[in-house]
């Protein structure tokens, strides 16, 4: 099954327009495809949150990276300004959506 989003107005694909489609494409009722779309990022926020890696097979790699504390600047200011140690959520795509990107253009 391919779900299509070329009815799309916009470029960004949103939780909405994934409702709209689950419901328009796979026949799910509004309040099924809702509860769908949002149980499935509630899974991957969870996750991550927990410090888990996320791997979808075919689209790519979600994983939690720590980054030190470094100094930066204000770039109004031009100010010194300490950056904390952070938490951050980084994306490798694999190599079959790789392929398909450069496909496509």
């Amino acid at each position: 099954m391919e779900l299509s989003v070329e009815s799309l107005e916009t470029p960004a694909l949103t939780k909405a327009h994934l409702v709209d489609l689950l419901f328009e494409q796979i026949g799910l009722n509004k309040r099924e495809s809702k509860d769908m779309v949002e149980a499935f990022f509630e899974l991957i926020s969870d996750a991550l949150v927990e410090g888990e890696d996320i791997k979808i097979s075919s689209f790519g790699n979600f994983q939690i990276r720590t980054k030190a504390p470094r100094p930066g600047r204000n770039p109004r200011t031009g100010q010194a300004v300490p950056i904390e140690a952070r938490r951050v959520v980084t994306f490798h795509a694999s190599h079959k959506l790789k392929e398909q990107i450069q496909g496509a253009g």
